[in-house]
């Protein structure tokens, strides 16, 4: 079930440098996801370690990182804040069973049907979430309390360690791919800080990392149906957002690499990582977009990144820490500023003028949306969209020729699918007052696809029984004839027998 997907000693090396490198990058975030989520710092700094090695051994998608997370910390907050820490925990260990249940009922192949404006929105919302949550390392003063922007020298000198990391990892991979530019960027910017005295941020500025080993801890609060009321649309919520923001993670890292993850897998290895984290005293999380950029970026494709990553952030928490604490907070933001750059599909802008200008809606929205609420929301709004304007347009393209064949029926021959968006114009159609005494409507080209349809269908059956004339359908498909039969004595009409096709066989006498 699991294998480290290595080789040979180059694979191992490369693998291994690479999650050095989202090691380093996951501890502010870890640090500032807790902050956000109102708990304490060691509580992110655990989710990131459970979540990542659990994710990395059971999902499945190599490669890709998880951890705590922006977009599930917003909905923690109010539950930390109105019922306390453990009901937290409490939550994300129903989470994780949501999620293990979604994977074994097979629910990850949904993730298929968003389409892909919604995907560029999706990426391109994620990437302006990720510089604007780095915003905020631009200003001094303790995390979690009072802060104030950077003026003068401060501002100036933060500005151009960031520019350093950002110029040696854009201009290092034409020299020499040997180590991880990331990595290679975040140690000489640190030396450079550490070796000439130079007064900046540092991650120990952020929060005290060290810590223990995570020991089991069976969430502190009351079994009961009041307890289960007050955890249970947060886990709904958390295991969506978890799912949703994984698995469209999933599509990206597998378009980067040209391969194909497991969906359900991967719903199955967050579960069980979020269960397991949830009785750890971690906060949970699901895969990061950013991190997973990182990992596959810096040649990190095998399940040993994401494990080597996770096992590197434990050493950090417990006997590195000083090392890490050390490291400029500016380089940390170089990095994250150059995976924006990477993540943001730039193609975009360009398609402007060149797709159909519901699709640049629906991308711009989703974008704005995800900016604006959270990732979840946003996927969910997009593809409603998405539905509605396929079947707006849709609804257009319904159309009949009509003709009257060699017994003196009156055809119809029907374009384009009959649903919920096209029965007003499917029953504009016809004419049952004019038509002759035997009508046949051809279904070779259209297909019933609602209730909508049946409705109208049988509406339309019953004004041409009023106008005394016999109605038959022809040339349905197996799943328009079984809709049919299901819906039973709601229809009212003859579904004729095909010498050529033999699609059905005649419903009434």
């Amino acid at each position: 079930m699991f294998q480290l997907g290595c080789s040979n000693r180059a694979c191992f090396q490369n693998e291994l440098l690479s999650g050095l490198t989202v090691a380093l990058a996951l501890v502010p975030e870890a640090i500032a996801f807790a902050f956000v989520a109102g708990v304490e710092p060691m509580v992110g700094l655990y989710a990131a370690f459970m979540v990542g090695l659990l994710a990395a051994i059971f999902g499945g998608r190599p490669g890709m990182i998880s951890g705590a997370t922006g977009a599930m910390a917003v909905v923690m907050v109010s539950l930390v804040a109105e019922h306390g820490v453990e009901y937290l925990f409490a939550a994300v260990v129903l989470t994780g069973l949501f999620q293990i249940l979604a994977g074994i009922l097979k629910l990850g192949k949904f993730i298929r049907m968003v389409p892909h404006p919604v995907m560029l929105g999706f990426v391109n919302g994620l990437a302006i979430v990720i510089f604007l949550s780095q915003i905020q390392h631009f200003q001094t003063g303790p995390m979690g309390g009072e802060k104030e922007w950077m003026t003068g020298s401060a501002l100036w000198v933060f500005v151009g360690l960031v520019a350093l990391t950002m110029a040696i990892i854009h201009y290092l991979p034409k020299l020499t791919t040997m180590i991880p530019s990331s990595l290679a960027a975040i140690v000489v910017v640190s030396l450079l800080v550490i070796g000439l005295g130079i007064d900046t941020n540092t991650v120990g500025g952020l929060a005290s990392l060290k810590g223990e080993l995570p020991t089991f801890h069976m969430p502190d609060v009351p079994f009961s149906i009041e307890t289960l009321k007050i955890i249970l649309p947060y886990s709904i919520i958390l295991a969506a957002i978890g799912l949703i923001e994984s698995l469209l993670t999933l599509n990206l890292i597998d378009d980067l690499t040209n391969t194909r993850g497991k969906g359900n897998r991967e719903c199955i290895g967050q579960g069980i990582a979020n269960t397991t984290t949830g009785l750890f005293g971690g906060m949970g999380g699901c895969a990061m977009i950013g991190q997973s950029m990182i990992n596959v970026n810096s040649g990190g494709h095998k399940r040993l990144s994401g494990v080597a990553a996770a096992l590197f952030l434990l050493s950090f928490i417990l006997v590195g820490y000083k090392l890490i604490e050390a490291i400029p907070v500016a380089a940390l933001v170089g990095v994250m500023f150059i995976v924006v750059m990477g993540t943001f599909e730039w193609s975009s802008i360009r398609i402007f003028g060149k797709v159909p200008g519901s699709d640049v809606f629906v991308l711009v929205l989703v974008s704005a949306v995800t900016v604006a609420t959270d990732l979840a929301v946003a996927v969910i709004v997009g593809v409603i969209v998405s539905a509605l304007v396929f079947a707006w347009e849709h609804a257009k393209h319904i159309n009949v020729n009509g003709y009257v064949d060699e017994n003196g029926s009156k055809v119809y021959e029907l374009n384009g699918p009959l649903f919920f968006g096209s029965v007003k114009g499917f029953l504009d159609l016809f004419n049952p007052e004019e038509d002759p005494a035997d009508v046949i409507i051809e279904f070779q080209n259209s297909r019933v696809v609602d209730h909508s349809a049946i409705e109208a269908i049988d509406n339309l059956a019953e004004k041409y029984i009023k106008a005394g004339t016999r109605l038959h359908l022809r040339h349905l498909s197996p799943e328009c004839r079984d809709l049919l039969k299901k819906a039973g004595d709601l229809v009212e009409v003859n579904v004729m027998e095909d010498p050529k096709y033999h699609v059905a066989d005649d419903q009434l006498a």
